[in-house]
This record gives structure tokens, sequence and C-alpha cells, in this order.
């Protein structure tokens, strides 16, 4: 009985002291992510689509005909490493105005947090048929190329610093697959992880504005040369793992 009460009164001064030392608020917020789009630094809405006015690293000049992605496992990281899950996945759609925003009502602390994310699937989540929405959005890989979703779809035209034409570009990211022994077929996972540091939520209600710049798809640290690398980049192993390097610059607060 003595050891029980010591214990309990170890316990109630931990308790108590905690609670002096940080002063916890526990409750529901409103919480609002907006994932902003621009070229490095002008917004990009849909009324910029089906326009060749967007200039590369590499002097070529692009339009935006589609940009939609797959963003997963989309959570709040304290400095404790405490997650709290926001939404398991959403198809970003610019053209169509679509998971520009979402808001959420969830119990969270107030805290200092990163925002993270995965941009695609990982593989454990990318399976093939999983998600329905996703299926009947044509966001399928097709089988010979290893099936699951795409990560990206972004389409558009371009004129070249050598030519006055315009020419169609798809810059599809997925999973990277190298096809050249159908012996030894390999993969490799090009999804990434994307943490955003140093968020403080407080209060009833908190925003957190994303950007995205469509830009540094092109750039850093692959300047990327439409002329060469325009279409069929989807069995083009070396290619997804370029858009996999430059993609990790594409998102910041």
């Amino acid at each position: 009985m003595t050891n029980k009460i010591f214990f309990f009164s170890l316990l109630i001064l931990f308790l108590y002291s905690c609670s002096s030392n940080e002063d916890i608020t526990i409750q529901n917020k409103k919480l609002t992510v907006n994932f902003i789009h621009e070229w490095d630094g002008t917004l990009v809405t849909k009324n910029d689509f089906n326009v060749v006015k967007f200039a590369t690293e590499d002097k070529d000049t692009i339009s935006i005909e589609r940009y939609r992605y797959v963003l997963s496992n989309i959570k709040l990281v304290d400095n404790s490493s405490f997650e709290t899950p926001l939404l398991d996945y959403m198809l970003i759609d610019l053209g169509e105005e679509q998971n520009l925003s979402f808001t959420i009502d969830k119990l969270i602390l107030d805290r200092t947090y990163t925002l993270n994310f995965t941009f695609g699937f990982t593989d454990a989540d990318n399976t093939d048929g999983a998600y329905a929405d996703l299926n009947t959005t044509n966001f399928n890989v097709p089988q010979m190329l290893g099936g699951g979703y795409h990560y990206m779809q972004f389409d558009g035209k371009f004129i070249s610093a050598t030519t006055t034409t315009p020419a169609g570009f798809n810059y599809h990211a997925i999973r990277a697959v190298n096809l050249t022994d159908p012996a030894n077929i390999i993969y490799r996972d090009t999804s990434f992880e994307v943490n955003l540091n140093n968020i403080v939520i407080t209060g009833n209600e908190a925003t957190i504005d994303v950007k995205v710049n469509i830009a540094e798809w092109f750039k850093n640290p692959n300047t990327w040369d439409l002329d060469v690398l325009n279409q069929m980049l989807m069995p083009n192993f070396d290619a997804q793992v370029e858009m996999n390097s430059n993609g990790r610059n594409v998102f910041s607060l």
C-alpha cells in the first residue's frame, strides 16, 4: 500500500510539473491548407492555361493545358514526432480547380508542427486499382509499366529556343521502370516526402499556405531540355529519376 501511495504521489507531481512548464490547449481546431500555384512568384490559375507564355530555365516557352497530381499521407508532425493524420490522399487538379484547398476539423494541440506529405504514392500505397476516384479520372498506369497510379500528369505545348512552331509535351511522373531487360524489369519508387517546417498552430482556427512553384520541374537541379525530353517519359527510367530530383524543390511555405 505504501508503495502505491508513493507511486501515485510521484505521478501527480509529474503531471503538475508538466502542466506548469507548458501551457497546453486541447481542443478541436478548424485547419485549412491551401495549395497556391505559381511560376517563379507569378500566380498561376486555370485562366492562365492554354497560352504559351511561361519561360523555362532552358529558354523554352510553354503553355499549361493540364496540371494535376496526387499527394498522400498528409499529416502534421510535432517536435516530439507525434503525428496527427489529416488526409490519406488527394488529387489536386489546377485546371479543374479541384482540391486546391481542404479544411478539416480535428483535435490539434497548440504547438509547432511540420506539414508532412508524400508526392505521389509510396510503393506500399501504390496498389493497382485501389482508388476508385483515380480509376474514373484515368490516373492509372498501364500494366506493362507496372500498374498503380500516376504521381502527376502535366501536359502542354512548348516553343524551344530553336523553333517557332509549338509542339506538345507530356511531363508525366510515375514509379520509375527500366524495361531494358524483359527478364529483369527494374522498378524504383520515385515518390518523395515533403517536410514543411516551423508551422505554429494556436487558437481555434489556423491556415497553412503551401506554395507550389511549377517552374521548378524544369530547372533544379536538372535543367530540362524539352527538345529532348518532351514525350514518352513514362518508360524513361532516367527521366523519372530526374523528375524526382526536381520535384523536391517544388513545394514550400
